[in-house]
């Protein structure tokens, strides 16, 4: 799966390609009914079993790489295997934008922003993030479309 996913990206970025100024970081929660290693007791659906996925999204919401945690973990100890998950782009340091929520606000997220020289845009309290998101699934039909084509070349 991990050579496919690296093939779509490779792919996607030659032809209509990547925008990696800007990148978002989040989590979000989903149900984990059959369990497993890494599902953990879900703080907001009153304690089912549930698995937290780290994202990491190009200005376009194109999937980069996703971590996945039980759903009990916070968002910001996941920021760094996020980052170690999406380390064969080569994000260009320094004139890359992290856009992160508010959940991410405290020295430890700077320094590990700061160590991989990363420019981190923290949201404000009370304020929508400056970057949203909202075509993250695009990568999923691409990684359907390859994933078929493999099956059954033409």
């Amino acid at each position: 799966m991990e050579a496919l996913e690296e093939l779509a990206l490779e792919y996607y970025d030659r032809f209509i390609g990547l925008e990696l100024a800007d990148v978002a970081v989040d989590g979000c929660i989903t149900k984990a009914p059959c369990g497993g290693e890494k599902a953990g007791k879900s703080p907001v659906d009153r304690g089912k079993i549930g698995i937290k996925r780290s994202t990491m999204v190009d200005a376009n919401g194109i999937l980069l790489g996703v971590v996945s945690a039980p759903a009990n973990r916070h968002d910001s100890p996941l920021l760094a295997p996020t980052f170690d998950a999406v380390e064969a782009l080569r994000l260009p340091s320094e004139s890359v934008s992290v856009h992160l929520d508010r959940g991410y606000e405290s020295n430890v997220t700077r320094r590990l922003l700061e160590e991989r020289e990363l420019v981190g845009v923290i949201s404000e309290k009370g304020k929508p993030a400056p970057l949203r998101a909202g075509l993250r699934w695009v990568m999923e039909s691409i990684l359907v479309l390859i994933y078929k084509h493999s099956l059954h070349p033409s």
